[in-house]
């Protein structure tokens, strides 16, 4: 799953920045080649649209260039709702029938005309428990071509070639397991808590049992502190991560922080209940959090109240090999938080579904 030859760049295109993580595989895993974050400009990315291509073709570019990365090839993901991921229940077929049948199938799952997405799917192996004698699980993952278009244009226009295009999700999925190992016994929610979205994965024993993304994250806290408070989007942006501005202290911002945590475990909780009504599962035993949002002060602590469960932060780089004088440890800890989805990203192969 995670071997290849030649290395490839994961590039998370947020919408509050782009980031880069090349991944070299060596003996005992990986070794870091290059990692970097460049932020972008408030709206240039609204809900997962590109709104200002150039803009972000132009950080893409500094930021391979300021970090020093010289290969060309990428992998990029999409999230959000122009991307469908569901698994159904299909009876058992050969490799060659499903081929045959999965667009016809996908039309019944995908809520939108089945000419205007591309199609991917994957058999899961092993038995839910939900799951019927002589039916096979199918995970089906379909993204608008429009949106895929998108992306890939704004990085060739980098002058990069993207060779894969993967889904957040799984990306966050992949990078736990190269990171944590699979766990064949406990099912882990995944949380990446972005600037304007929430990636939910919930696995176990090397599976994706649910996903979900929710169109709310660390930008929500920003909106409500300019609102509240009379901020600038920039005061307002480094005030939710604790740093006092003018017209604004940490003790002011306290209660809408709180409130916007709130809303956003709200919508943390719906995705929890709606897992354990239609996955044929009743628990979730840990959370691992990462992304921007994760960091603002209280948000990993409400988790673990609201939930009553283990709550930890995700570390991408943790079985990753690191020159500590080309990476020290201080930039490493600034970048992991964010780094998640492109560390996921870069252990891709050109040649992978």
């Amino acid at each position: 799953m995670f071997g290849r030859t030649k290395s490839l760049v994961g590039l998370d295109i947020g919408s509050s920045a782009v980031k880069a993580v090349e991944l070299r595989r060596v003996a005992s895993g990986y070794r870091l080649v290059a990692m970097g974050r460049e932020p972008l400009p408030p709206d240039c990315i609204v809900d997962g649209a590109i709104i200002d291509g150039g803009v972000v073709s132009d950080a893409i570019r500094q930021l391979f260039d300021r970090n020093g990365i010289k290969t060309k090839e990428v992998v990029a993901s999409l999230s959000g709702n122009s991307v469908i991921v569901k698994k159904i229940a299909l009876p058992v077929m050969s490799d060659d029938e499903l081929r045959e049948s999965i667009y016809w199938e996908a039309e019944q799952y995908i809520p939108f005309d089945i000419q205007d997405v591309n199609l991917d799917y994957q058999v899961l192996q092993g038995r839910s428990k939900a799951q019927v004698a002589g039916t096979m699980d199918v995970l089906l993952v379909a993204a608008k071509k429009e949106k895929i278009a998108d992306y890939m244009g704004v990085i060739s226009q980098a002058g990069r070639v993207p060779v894969v295009v993967d889904v957040d999700a799984f990306a966050l999925q992949n990078a736990f397991e190269v990171n944590y190992g699979v766990d064949l016994v406990r099912a882990v929610g995944l949380i990446n808590a972005g600037a304007s979205a929430i990636n939910i994965n919930i696995v176990e024993g090397g599976q994706s049992l649910f996903t979900r993304d929710i169109s709310i994250g660390g930008k929500a806290y920003t909106e409500a502190l300019q609102r509240d408070l009379g901020l600038s989007f920039e005061d307002a942006d480094l005030l939710k991560r604790g740093v006092p501005v003018e017209g604004g202290s940490v003790e002011d911002a306290d209660p809408t922080i709180r409130s916007v945590t709130a809303n956003l475990l709200l919508e943390i909780e719906k995705t929890f209940d709606f897992f354990k009504s239609t996955a044929g599962a009743e628990r979730i035993d840990q959370l691992v959090v990462c992304g921007g949002a994760a960091g603002i002060d209280g948000f990993a602590e409400a988790l673990a109240t609201r939930f009553d469960l283990p709550v930890s932060d995700f570390d991408p780089f943790r079985q990753i090999e690191c020159d500590a004088k080309k990476f020290p440890e201080e930039r490493r800890r600034e970048l992991a938080p964010t780094a998640a989805i492109a560390v996921g990203l870069a252990l891709r192969r050109a040649d992978d579904r």
